[in-house]
């Protein structure tokens, strides 16, 4: 599990298997400790953050913020992605 960068007590990470084929960039975002019930971001073409679940249930005010450095570091995730994953592709 490819851990990217911590926002507080939050982990941001990949998992290592993304499916076969490899699902559109995203990250996945938990409290303290990766999570099969992670929520889940794709990350747009244009370097957006777009929610596609909250299933560790993040509370908006805490997600909004973790939704804009996300995407202040979208850079950051398509290359972590890439040297890991040797792809990306884009869900939008």
């Amino acid at each position: 599990m490819p851990q990217i960068f911590k926002i507080g007590s939050y982990l941001i990470y990949f998992w290592t298997n993304e499916n076969d084929p490899l699902e559109p960039i995203h990250v996945h975002v938990s409290e303290g400790v990766p999570s099969e019930h992670a929520t889940k971001i794709w990350i747009t073409k244009r370097g957006k953050g777009l929610l596609c679940n909250n299933n560790s249930r993040i509370p908006n005010h805490k997600l909004k913020t973790i939704l804009k450095i996300i995407e202040a570091r979208h850079f950051d995730i398509e290359k972590k992605w890439m040297d890991y994953f040797g792809e990306i592709h884009y869900y939008c």
